[in-house]
């Protein structure tokens, strides 16, 4: 047995080198990780389908190179925009699990969202839709929704809508924050002006942190389940009718809106 007194005495200068190789090697791996995520996140962008109010599945061959960006390292130190940005996911990452109906059941809330172009009164129904208040009352109590994009508009002959809430902005998910299931959706698939509902996936487990405000009537396709009404705008759905009205930075029916729209805070009591 090895007596810890009779080791020699190390090199602190020695130690100081070991330990920061050490510390730049779990950096490159930690960014290496991040790209990986984000080269996934592009493959979905990529497969959206028109027709849904969230991101279709990856793309198997970009999949691939996403797993590959995973297990690779750099050839050089991460620079300090790369760790800012590591940091950046790290925070996107840090979600509640997700709570439990009780804490909406049977609750009425009243609050604002507050954009950057104006302030948007709404009232949340936890009577109607327990499950998706409960997500969305704790996501704003914990400031989630703080300095968030609206990064969906649509504005098709059957659809109208400014959608908001993804953890990066691009529309995609956190994929270990998907819960379900839908609640309170028309049957007849109809959405009036001044809804707000919860955007998800192709399945009825698929909802998430984004939500859509309708800006005037629209009619959804229900056939995979529709969406979850949980409540409605009281005030401002002036001002996402005049984000509507400066249309899509691509100049089509569904893209990014022309005017950037950010969350300043969404509160709810």
């Amino acid at each position: 047995m090895t007596d810890q007194a009779s080791n020699p005495a190390s090199n602190p200068a020695q130690e100081a080198t070991v330990s920061a190789h050490r510390t730049s090697r779990e950096d490159r791996r930690r960014v290496a990780r991040m790209e990986a995520r984000r080269a996934f996140a592009a493959a979905r962008a990529q497969r959206r389908k028109r027709d849904n109010l969230f991101a279709a599945a990856a793309a198997v061959v970009l999949l691939a190179l996403a797993v590959a960006l995973q297990v690779s390292w750099f050839s050089s130190d991460p620079t300090a925009e790369e760790l800012a940005l590591l940091k950046e996911d790290a925070a996107v990452a840090e979600l509640p699990d997700v709570p439990d109906p009780s804490v909406a059941a049977g609750k009425t809330f009243t609050g604002s969202l507050s954009l950057g172009q104006g302030e948007v009164g709404v009232e949340l129904d936890g009577a109607a839709a327990p499950q998706a208040v409960s997500v969305f009352k704790t996501l704003a109590d914990d400031g989630y929704f703080t300095g968030k994009d609206c990064h969906r508009l649509t504005a098709t002959e059957t659809v109208s809508v400014l959608q908001c809430g993804s953890p990066n902005g691009d529309g995609q998910a956190d994929q270990d924050f998907l819960w379900g299931p839908v609640e309170n959706a028309p049957a007849d698939g109809v959405y009036p002006a001044g809804t707000v509902a919860v955007a998800r996936g192709n399945d009825v487990m698929s909802n998430g942190t984004q939500f859509f405000i309708v800006y005037k009537d629209s009619t959804l396709p229900q056939e995979t389940g529709g969406y979850t009404i949980m409540g409605k705008v009281t005030s401002g759905l002036d001002v996402v009718q005049a984000i509507a009205s400066s249309g899509t930075d691509s100049g089509g029916t569904d893209g990014f809106p022309k005017d950037p729209v950010t969350i300043n805070s969404f509160t709810l009591k």
